[in-house]
């Protein structure tokens, strides 16, 4: 609003939400180690608070040494902004000991401001900066003023103070504090994902989550088919390009549970949701599914399809074109066509391809070797079928990340065979494409053959989250750090609740290492550890950054842990377990671990 004078100056006013946010216990944390305390407020700015700022259509107007202060012009992107810091702290601070934790006070007030010079004046201002005075450490208190306008438009809950006396301003104001026991702001678990349970934003093209399909086979045994039959119906969706498709590790963390179809939406943020369930029963199959809409609760379609095993593929189709009809009617012909190929006519090797993606899953050495020994079966049942050639080959990668491989050069060979047996009959098949891209990359050391798989099953099909996670690794390789942040960044949304995110945090440390952020890289490879403790590239990776920024002790005991998972591994053999670097890449990396303990 503009037109007010003052003492014969022109003054801009207006209305903005203010965000006023300070460090609590900032002295004592300074006073404690300066530079350590220095080094993770700035590495939590990069990673969270600025990311989460922007995310919201904020504008940071300045920062302290301890504070910040923030102009929003919603008072709802305000609080969605402060509740989404406050949990993902409170996810960085889950292994940190007390005395350590950079803990943020936030306060929030809706007013009139006055614009000087990019800067903001005003008691808008001032009651903010009030209200955070009176928050908790983790904490986040609003003005009623703030509170009239977010209420019912946020899923959190909120304690009346009441009346609060706040320095420097006449009246008493009514005041709010965001409950700490609330879903959104308490402290989640220490292997918890960070921000998991925010709202996320809607795509801007219909989107759609598959949840698993319960088996109402009466056979538990059954369970591998009814999951197969969902992952096959989430890869036809994700090939239409006008879709935004959950991936299937997200979808299926609801696996066995009662869920709220709201909810779901929120937490992967939707506007669809496709439920079903499959049985099966001697040769006849019967696949049933009801389309929701997620912020509604609304059925906009339910059906059953029957047939036999023969048809099974067909019920598939019939599935997919009744979802995508309702959601997104003016899908080409020529998507339609691609998404109801058939991957194989025998049922019988489709079998045993779904199999071994059920024993895959185990993660172990023996599931893995059970896993091949299927997809093998398959193979030999239908020599053309794609599919379990590329999930074979995949064993072979797996092996080498945990050191299972016995004779290398003839696993090595046997992986390469099996990806080029695949990409030949692959006919375009994205998964197949980006599955053989990385394992022509990692396993063989084909960097430019297996870019080339990954960048085509990406255009192919812009989906799936593992293509964009890999094009991140890829780009990592290539020398690319700030193209495989991004690309990381969006797998990370097609698969919000992926119980293998460790991997995309493990691929953010290392785009900020070779970016030269260290302390980024090492937040990032302590998130990863937080979920698996013995993650050695994750280890690999803090013990280096550390040690860049000469945090030398915790390099070394990081180094330590290294030493006593593999004692083997030294800068000599380094080659033989990193990813195929750039030569200037892995010449910096080896100095990080060298730097950090790694003998010669």
């Amino acid at each position: 609003m503009r037109g007010s004078h003052l003492s014969g100056n022109r003054v801009e006013r207006r209305l903005a939400a203010i965000l006023a946010a300070d460090i609590a216990g900032y002295s004592r944390l300074m006073g404690g180690d300066e530079e350590d305390t220095l080094a993770r407020l700035k590495a939590f700015r990069k990673a969270l608070v600025d990311p989460k700022v922007a995310e919201h259509r904020g504008r940071i107007v300045k920062t302290t040494g301890d504070g910040m202060l923030v102009e929003f012009a919603s008072a709802v992107d305000a609080a969605r902004c402060a509740v989404e810091v406050q949990h993902g702290m409170a996810n960085q601070n889950a292994n940190t000991p007390q005395d350590r934790r950079i803990e943020f006070r936030i306060g929030i007030h809706v007013g009139d401001i006055i614009i000087d010079e990019g800067d903001i004046f005003g008691d808008g201002v001032n009651i903010a900066a009030r209200l955070e005075g009176i928050a908790k450490p983790g904490g986040i208190c609003i003005s009623d003023d703030a509170y009239r306008q977010v209420r019912g438009k946020i899923d959190i809950l909120y304690d009346d103070i009441g009346p609060q006396a706040l320095k420097n301003i006449a009246e008493p104001m009514r005041a709010w504090i965001v409950q700490s026991g609330n879903k959104l702001a308490s402290t989640p678990a220490a292997n918890a994902l960070p921000i998991r349970d925010q709202p996320l934003p809607l795509p801007d093209k219909p989107s759609i989550a598959v949840l698993p399909f319960q088996n109402m086979s009466g056979d538990p045994e059954q369970e591998y088919f009814a999951d197969g039959m969902v992952e096959d119906i989430i890869t036809a969706l994700s090939r239409f390009k006008l879709l935004f498709v959950i991936a299937r590790n997200s979808t299926f963390t609801y696996k066995g549970k009662s869920v709220d179809v709201k909810q779901v939406g929120r937490e992967l943020g939707v506007r669809y949701v496709l439920e079903g369930s499959v049985r099966k029963a001697a040769n006849r199959v019967r696949i049933t599914g009801q389309l929701i809409e997620a912020a509604t609760g609304a059925h906009l379609w339910a059906d059953h399809f029957d047939g036999t095993l023969k048809d099974v593929f067909d019920l598939q189709d019939e599935v997919t074109a009744s979802v995508v009809g309702l959601i997104a009617p003016k899908l080409e012909q020529t998507e339609i066509e691609r998404a109801r190929r058939k991957p194989t006519e025998s049922l019988d090797a489709y079998d045993y391809y779904l199999r071994g993606m059920a024993a895959y899953e185990g993660a172990t050495k023996e599931a893995n070797e059970e896993a091949l020994r299927l997809y093998l079966k398959a193979i030999a049942l239908d020599p053309a079928f794609a599919s379990p050639y590329a999930l074979a080959a995949r064993c072979y990668a797996l092996r080498r990340v945990n050191g299972w491989m016995i004779d290398r050069a003839t696993e090595v060979a046997e992986a390469t065979r099996l990806v080029r047996r695949a990409v030949g009959l692959s006919n375009d098949d994205a998964v197949v494409l980006g599955i053989a891209g990385y394992i022509l990359a990692y396993v063989t050391g084909d960097l430019a053959g297996g870019a080339t798989y990954v960048d085509r099953a990406r255009t192919l099909n812009p989906n799936l989250a593992f293509v964009w996670a890999y094009t991140g690794w890829m780009d990592i390789c290539r020398g690319r750090p700030e193209n495989a942040i991004e690309s990381v960044a969006h797998a990370m949304r097609l698969s919000p609740l992926d119980p293998s995110m460790h991997r995309s945090y493990f691929y953010m440390a290392m785009g900020h290492f070779f970016a030269g952020r260290n302390d980024d890289a090492a937040l990032w490879a302590e998130m990863v550890l937080r979920e698996q403790a013995d993650h050695v590239g994750a280890l690999r990776t803090f013990a280096a950054s550390r040690a860049f920024a000469g945090r030398n002790e915790e390099a070394r005991k990081a180094m330590s842990r290294i030493r006593q998972i593999d004692p083997t591994l030294r800068i000599s053999n380094l080659a033989d377990v990193l990813p195929p670097f750039r030569p200037e890449d892995f010449a910096r990396y080896t100095e990080g671990l060298r730097l950090a303990g790694l003998p010669e």
